[in-house]
C-alpha cells in the first residue's frame, strides 16, 4: 500500500522550531551547561559538531513546546498520527521499550491479566514488572528447521483468550526480527470477538505501509495500538521511536499518563527532531527511497542465490507458520549448507571486510537494509559473503540450536513483578531446574526471552541456553554471562 496517511506533509514543525531557536543567536541562560557548544569539551565539539550542540535544547522553550496551542511539538505528533493512521501518536526517547512499558502500565494494572506472545521482546515482561500485571502466554509457531520462532496464528490466540477469559488485552509481535509479518487483521478479529484490544509490537516495521511491496501497518489492519521503533529502519536517531493509538479500545489518556511517569523531564531535542524528520521523509519520499532500495536488494539477492551452501529465508514462507507477509528490507540467509555457523561467518566478515551485521545465529544471518542503500554497496556485500563462504566453508550441514516446544510454553508460577522483586538466591544452573527464575534471559540480539521472571525453569531451557552460550551467543539479561549460575526465587 502507499503511505497510510496524507501525502501533503512538507513541514517538520518541531525540527524547524528547534533549528530556528538554535541558530538565531539566542541568549541561553538555561540548561544544558554546554550552552549550545561553548561549554562543551573540545573533543566532543569536534566529534559531533557545533551544530549538533547548538541543536541540543531543553524542553519548556517558548515557540517549541510552550506557547500558543498547537505548539510545534504538538503539531509534530499530530502529523505523525495522520501519517500512520492513528488517533494519537507519541514520540518516545527511550526506544520502543518505553512504548511497551507504557502500554503495560495502561492496560495491565496490578493483578490484571493479559495474553502475550511468548517470543515478545523482554520489554513486555519488564513492563509487567512495573505494572504488576500477569501474563498468559500464547506460543508462536516454531520453525524447527532453523531453530527460530515465527508468528502467532489466529487459532492459537483464540485458544489462549479462551484459557484466560479475564484477560484485559492481547499483545502480539509483527513483524519478527526475521521480517515475518503475522495476519494482524485476523488476529484483530479474534481479539475483538473476545472483547479485548489488540496491541502490536511493530518495532521492526516502522517503514510498513510506505511502499506497495511492504506489508501494511498494524493499525490499518484494525489493531488498537502499535509501537514502531523508528530508528531501526525509518531513519531517525538511535533510541527514538513512536507509539500510535487507534480509536476506541485503548485509552490514549491512560497511555499519556503512563508515559509521563516513564519519560525523562529532559528529553533529547535531537531525538525528537529526528522523529519529526523521519516522519516527513517517509511521507514525502518513502515510496521512492524504498523502490530504489528494493532494486539494490534484488541485485544482491541474485548474487546470493548463486553461492553454494546459502539459501534465502524470505516470502516463500508466507502462508506457513502464521506468516502472512514478509519485509523485503530484511536479507535473511540460511547458512546451514556451508557447514559453518552464522557466528563463524559473521566473525569472518567482520575480520576480513569490516562488515558488521545485525543478527548472527547458529543457522542464519540477518542483514538490515535501510532506505537509500546503493546497488554498489549491496553488490559488494554479496561478493564479500561469497568470498567468505568460499574460504571457510566445510563439508556437512550445520545443525541449528533447537529448543523444545515445551520451552515456549513455560509455566508462569508467580507474577513477573513478584519474582523480579522477591528474595533471591544464586545457584548453579543445574540446581536451578525446577526453581522459579528471577531473570529474563535472551540471546541478544534479538532480545527474545528464553526464560522470564516468574517462570519455572525447565531442564530443556537450561540445556538450550547453555548450548547458545557455548556456541558464541550473548545471553542478554543473564546475571552470569557465562551461564554458570542463575538467580532463583527463594520459595517458602
Amino acid at each position: 500500500m502507499a503511505a497510510p496517511g496524507p501525502a501533503e506533509q512538507p513541514n517538520a514543525p518541531y525540527l524547524e522550531a528547534v533549528v530556528a531557536y538554535a541558530f538565531r543567536g539566542t541568549a541561553r541562560y538555561h540548561v544544558p551547561g554546554h550552552k549550545g557548544g561553548p561549554g562543551a569539551d573540545p573533543g566532543l565539539r569536534k566529534a559531533i559538531g557545533v551544530d549538533a550542540l547548538a541543536f541540543d535544547v531543553p524542553q519548556d522553550i517558548h515557540g517549541i513546546d510552550l506557547g500558543l496551542t498547537p505548539t510545534p511539538y504538538e503539531d509534530a505528533e499530530r502529523l505523525a498520527a495522520e501519517a500512520f493512521g492513528a488517533e494519537r501518536s507519541f514520540f518516545l526517547t527511550n526506544g520502543a521499550t518505553q512504548g511497551n512499558h507504557a502500554l503495560c502500565l495502561a492496560l495491565a494494572p496490578l493483578g490484571t491479566r493479559i495474553v502475550a506472545q511468548r517470543n515478545s521482546h523482554t520489554s513486555i515482561v519488564d513492563g509487567l514488572v512495573l505494572s504488576g500485571g500477569v501474563p498468559h502466554f500464547v506460543a508462536p509457531e516454531y520453525d524447527a528447521e532453523l531453530g527460530i520462532t515465527h508468528a502467532v496464528t489466529p487459532d492459537s490466540l483464540a485458544a489462549a483468550l479462551r484459557d484466560a477469559p479475564d484477560a484485559r488485552a492481547a499483545f502480539v509481535v509483527s513483524p519478527t526480527y526475521y521480517g515475518m509479518a503475522a495476519d494482524v487483521g485476523a488476529l484483530t478479529g479474534v481479539a475483538h470477538a473476545a472483547g479485548v484490544p489488540l496491541v502490536v509490537d511493530q518495532s521492526w516495521g516502522p517503514h510498513f505501509g510506505f511502499h506497495d511491496a511492504l506489508p501494511p501497518t498494524a493499525l490499518s489492519q484494525g489493531a488498537d495500538a502499535m509501537v514502531t521503533s523508528t530508528h531501526k529502519i525509518a531513519g531517525s536517531l538511535t533510541q527514538s521511536a513512536m507509539l500510535h493509538v487507534g480509536p476506541g479500545r485503548v485509552d490514549a489518556g491512560a497511555v499519556a499518563r503512563a508515559l509521563r511517569l516513564l519519560r525523562t523531564t529532559s528529553p533529547s531535542s535531537l531525538l525528537l527532531a529526528s522523529l519529526d524528520a523521519a516522519r516527513r521523509q517517509l511521507v514525502l519520499h518513502g515510496e521512492q527511497l524504498f523502490h530504489e532500495t528494493l532494486e539494490a536488494i534484488a541485485v544482491a539477492r541474485e548474487k546470493l542465490e548463486t553461492i553454494p551452501g546459502i539459501a534465502m529465508v524470505d516470502d516463500r514462507l508466507v502462508g506457513h507458520m502464521g506468516i502472512a507477509g514478509y519485509d523485503p528490507l530484511r536479507i535473511v540467509i540460511d547458512v546451514r549448507g556451508t557447514g559453518c555457523t552464522g557466528y563463524e561467518i559473521a566473525d569472518a566478515l567482520r575480520r576480513s571486510y569490516d562488515v558488521h551485521i545485525e543478527l548472527p545465529a547458529q543457522a542464519t544471518l540477518v542483514f538490515i537494509v535501510g532506505p537509500g542503500e546503493s546497488v554498489a554497496a549491496l553488490r559488494r556485500l554479496a561478493g564479500d559473503i561469497e568470498e567468505t563462504v568460499k574460504r571457510i566453508a566445510r563439508p556437512g550441514r550445520t545443525a541449528p540450536v533447537v529448543g523444545s516446544r515445551e520451552m515456549i510454553r513455560h509455566e508462569v508460577a508467580v507474577a513477573p513483578r513478584d519474582a523480579f522483586l522477591g528474595r533471591t538466591s544464586v545457584v548453579p544452573v543445574d540446581e536451578a531446574v525446577g526453581r522459579i527464575s528471577c531473570e529474563a534471559i535472551a540471546s541478544y540480539p534479538p532480545g527474545i526471552p528464553a526464560l522470564l521472571p516468574g517462570e519455572r525453569i525447565l531442564p530443556e531451557t537450561v540445556a538450550y541456553l547453555r548450548e547458545l552460550a557455548d556456541g558464541g551467543a550473548r545471553l542478554h539479561g543473564a546475571s552470569d554471562p557465562r551461564f554458570r549460575t542463575m538467580n532463583v526465587l527463594d520459595e517458602p
